[in-house]
């Protein structure tokens, strides 16, 4: 096996030759930012009781991995010039194990995964082991919506209600743009008919002063940065009207109240099936433990 890297690389992990391309790019992004490079693992499960059991992980990856090797070789060739990559195969009882052993081993700045909609077992990057990631990646956790792919990017949309999550998804919106000389747009919405006492605009306001000092400060060279503040009792109904104006949309997981009981069930459940852009949705690796992530990986853990 390969030494660990010691750059904190980005790590991404793969299984689907078709969906190789989309996650390698979205890790090149973030590593090209960063100035580091990117590690793409795939994992060969070996759970207990299985006839692999019999062999050790050397002979596995030398002698039955030959799709995964193929999956790896494949990421290689299309990764970019520009960014330095590494490869490594894992064995281990799940694909989640597997992961999970590789984040701790490397130790990366963060870690890229792949969801889909119509998931299953050939299908689905990670299936039901999507949710112990989201719950136990000690990194910043990346996850893309599998088979929406901007034709071209000029605007990347990132929602925002406060929180720790905005941090990653600001650095990850900064690097996409970057790559494509396109424009940052933050938004927040403000319920105009709060009747809870709080000032929702101002904190709406807040929000997207924390967001773009996070966009600014983000590794990577500057973009272009524009505000939005919408005014809307049904904030789903809002994400969905925006995001039609732009090609990406990164969310990071909100904890605040108001916006963010919305937000937590709308975002998956409501805006992703009637948005037709690239999604990221993006979890702060400082986050992990938290009660509320659970509640999030629910969503992942649904057939």
């Amino acid at each position: 096996m390969n030494e660990p890297p010691t750059d904190e690389p980005v790590l991404v992990a793969v299984a689907n030759p078709d969906h190789v391309e989309q996650l390698v790019r979205t890790a090149s992004d973030l590593a090209r930012a960063a100035g580091v490079g990117v590690r793409i693992v795939s994992v060969v499960a070996k759970p207990h009781g299985s006839p692999f059991s019999i062999y050790s992980d050397e002979t596995i990856v030398e002698q039955y991995a030959h799709d995964t090797q193929a999956v790896l070789e494949a990421a290689i060739a299309i990764a970019p010039g520009d960014v330095p990559v590494e490869r490594e195969v894992v064995v281990d009882r799940s694909v989640a194990d597997g992961v999970l052993s590789e984040v701790r081993r490397v130790e990366p700045r963060a870690l890229v995964i792949g969801w889909h909609e119509r998931s299953s077992r050939t299908d689905a990057l990670l299936g039901t082991n999507l949710d112990r990631l989201i719950e136990r990646a000690p990194c910043d956790l990346y996850v893309e919506r599998i088979g929406y792919e901007a034709d071209g990017v000029d605007s990347v949309l990132v929602p925002v209600a406060g929180g720790p999550h905005v941090r990653p998804a600001a650095a990850a919106a900064k690097a996409i743009a970057a790559r494509n000389d396109a424009t940052v747009s933050v938004l927040s919405v403000a319920d105009p008919g709060g009747e809870d006492g709080t000032n929702h605009e101002g904190a709406a306001d807040e929000a997207i002063e924390e967001a773009v000092e996070h966009v600014e400060t983000a590794p990577g060279p500057d973009v272009r940065i524009e505000t939005r503040l919408e005014r809307g009792d049904d904030v789903s109904a809002v994400l969905v009207e925006a995001a039609a104006d732009h090609d990406v949309v990164v969310f990071g997981v909100t904890r605040r109240s108001g916006i963010h009981r919305r937000l937590v069930g709308s975002i998956p459940q409501v805006v992703l099936p009637r948005i037709d852009e690239t999604v990221l949705l993006s979890r702060a690796g400082d986050a992990v433990g938290r009660p509320r992530l659970r509640r999030l990986a629910r969503f992942w853990r649904r057939p």
